[in-house]
């Protein structure tokens, strides 16, 4: 199976920070499926490192003050050409992230603070029928696969 899966959970330095954050389970997961690897703000034209941002309602908004949320809803666009393109039922993507963001997402107050919803890339894959799982679920997944 095709899946797309978020370039820093497999080891791309393409977060905000300039780093990744690889997971093991994602790793195990190359040795049965096609994974391909996305990162919404890159595709979107933003550099990395990069301010962080967060959601702020539908906008995304750079801690410098900055909007973002062409660059946001470009890349989503980017990453569901590739899920269609590539056939994806699935994609496993970066928790509380404001592209990839499943279920809880940081704010817009940059205080921490997690609150119900839906990174921009999220949300696009989600209301094109794309099945959209975080991280912590991988387990869970894999096994009702």
């Amino acid at each position: 199976m095709n899946i797309l899966v978020s370039a820093c959970l497999l080891g791309v330095s393409c977060r905000y920070d300039g780093k990744s954050k690889p997971h093991p389970a994602v790793e195990r997961l190359m040795v049965q499926h096609t994974l391909i690897p996305v990162c919404g703000e890159v595709m979107g034209g933003l550099p990395t490192p990069r301010t962080p941002a967060e959601r702020k309602g539908e906008k995304v908004i750079a801690a410098d003050g900055r909007d973002v949320t062409a660059q946001y809803r470009r890349g989503a666009e980017e990453v569901l050409r590739l899920a269609k393109l590539y056939g994806c039922k699935t994609a496993i993507l970066k928790e509380r992230s404001p592209s990839c963001g499943s279920g809880k997402i940081y704010d817009g107050t940059f205080t921490g603070t997690l609150t119900d919803g839906w990174g921009v890339t999220a949300a696009l894959l989600r209301d094109n029928g794309i099945r959209v799982v975080g991280e912590s679920e991988i387990e869970t997944w894999i096994e009702e696969s």
